[in-house]
Order: structure tokens, then C-alpha cells, then sequence
């Protein structure tokens, strides 16, 4: 469905964030890019979603492909209407609207036909929370609520592919595990794909199929969800499971291999 080819990302002519980044989003599967601050994961998804041109950013190099047509040349507004939705980091809800409101904005790029109404009633099934506050302004809305909201939103606009970015970030445990959870159940019954980039390793890994490790602009791991999980090296440096006393970095650790793809 997606695929990123040997993508190069350069902010303001002079910034190189991306460094040849490549990967590949099946139809109807869950797909997981882990790493840490500053790796360039919201670039990627920005680079996917055209908001890289918001923030003087480009593609220099490479090519995206959605059903085998070019996107990285488009803007934001025309891949969206292609069916791919990006859910910003931050939990972004125009807050002065209500939770029903900030729904029915959604609605606006819902493909022709279809009852925005009944779209609402699906998303407020996978959320059942937000139906109790369809009234209530969003700016007074719990993190979690919100977090569940602008998915929602997405989600009312009946996109093929949903480019989440950091969905955990600032949430208790229980609601991580619950939104996680409406992630799966929307992928499972309405075949809707997600690229999701996420720090919290073990809970993204829980629910996808195949998982990237992004490292300073580069693709360094990749694999099923089940092999990064189980490997050495992903437990000590993301999931904090290694042998040592305390966690290290892969910068810290000079005789650290990175396994790139391009070496074989």
C-alpha cells in the first residue's frame, strides 16, 4: 500500500533529517517505527502526510508511492483526500469546539457518499466515552479523552492508511493499553492500515505485524514484530531489559553492530 524508497529529507535547503529511509505498509496491517528523540520519525510521517511542506521541509532524494502512485510531491490536503491521515503528536483538537464538533471536521474530507452521521456513530462505538461527552468543549477534556478524540476525528474520515505519532506520549499506562487496544480492534474490523511511530516499544510491538528501528535519520533494524521483541538487542537499548546495570545508548556502546539492511 505505502512504501518509502531510499527517501532523503532536507529541512530549509540545509538540514539532511532523513538519510535514505526505507519501508514498506502493507494493506490492512499494523506497522511499527520505533527510536528515540530526534531520530526523524515525525519526519518520515510528515514526509508521507505532505505537512513536510509546512515546515520547509522536502524531499530531495527518493520517491513515496501510495497504491503505486507518486505522493511525496503532493500536498497535504490532496493525500488526504487519497485516504492516508496523520494524527499529529500532541493531541491536536480545536478546543473551542466540542467533542462532536471536532468529529464532524473530520467529516469534511470523508469520501463522496455515506452518512457523516452514521460515521459518527461507528467512531463513537470504538469510543464509547466520547458519545457521553459529545457535548463538552475538547479543551477541557482529560489527556486520555483527547488522545481518544483525535482519532476518532481521523478515524470519522474513513481513511485506508493512519499515520499515528506517538499515541502513548503522556498517557497513564491503563489508557495506553485501552487506546492500543481500539487501534487493533479498528485494524481488525475495518482493514484500516497504520504506520505508528512510537517510543514505547513493547506496547506498539504488542499489536503490529512488522516493526523498523530508526536511528539519526537512518533505518538501522527491521523485522516481524515478534523478532524485534525477542531480540538482544532491542530488549536492552528500548525495552530495558539488558544485562547491565543501567540502560546505555547505542552510541555508548562502540562494539555495538548495527545489522543495516544495506549490509546484508
Amino acid at each position: 500500500m505505502l512504501s518509502m524508497n531510499n527517501v532523503e529529507v532536507v529541512y530549509s535547503d540545509v538540514i539532511l533529517v532523513l538519510k535514505g529511509v526505507s519501508l514498506q505498509v502493507p494493506p490492512g496491517k499494523i506497522v511499527v517505527l520505533l527510536g528515540s528523540n530526534g531520530a526523524g520519525k515525525t519526519t518520515a510521517l510528515k514526509a508521507v502526510s505532505g505537512l513536510l511542506h509546512t515546515e520547509l521541509g522536502e524531499v530531495t532524494r527518493g520517491a513515496i508511492t501510495y497504491k503505486d502512485i507518486r505522493i511525496d510531491r503532493l500536498e497535504a490536503e490532496e493525500i488526504a483526500r487519497m485516504g492516508i491521515l496523520q494524527v499529529i503528536e500532541g493531541r491536536r483538537t480545536f478546543e473551542q469546539l466540542t467533542v462532536e464538533e471536532n468529529l464532524r471536521v473530520g467529516a469534511q474530507i470523508r469520501p463522496l457518499g455515506g452518512s457523516v452521521k452514521t460515521a459518527i456513530e461507528a467512531a463513537y462505538s470504538y469510543f464509547p466515552v466520547l458519545k457521553k461527552l459529545k457535548t463538552r468543549v475538547s479543551g477541557y477534556l482529560s489527556g486520555g479523552e483527547q488522545q481518544m478524540m483525535v482519532i476518532a476525528r481521523a478515524l470519522v474520515a474513513s481513511p485506508e492508511l493512519m499515520l499515528l505519532d506517538e499515541p502513548s506520549l503522556g498517557l497513564a499506562p491503563l489508557l495506553v493499553r485501552e487506546i492500543f487496544e481500539i487501534i487493533k480492534k479498528i485494524n481488525q474490523e475495518q482493514q484500516t492500515s497504520f504506520l505508528v511511530v512510537e517510543q514505547n516499544a513493547v506496547i506498539a510491538l504488542s499489536i503490529s505485524e512488522h516493526g523498523y528501528v530508526m536511528e539519526n535519520g537512518r533505518i538501522v533494524l527491521e523485522g516481524s514484530a515478534d523478532n524485534l521483541m525477542n531480540n538482544e538487542d532491542i530488549k536492552e537499548f528500548y525495552l530495558g531489559l539488558g544485562q547491565g546495570e543501567s540502560k546505555k545508548s547505542y552510541r555508548e556502546v562502540k562494539h555495538y553492530k548495527r545489522r543495516k539492511r544495506w549490509l546484508g
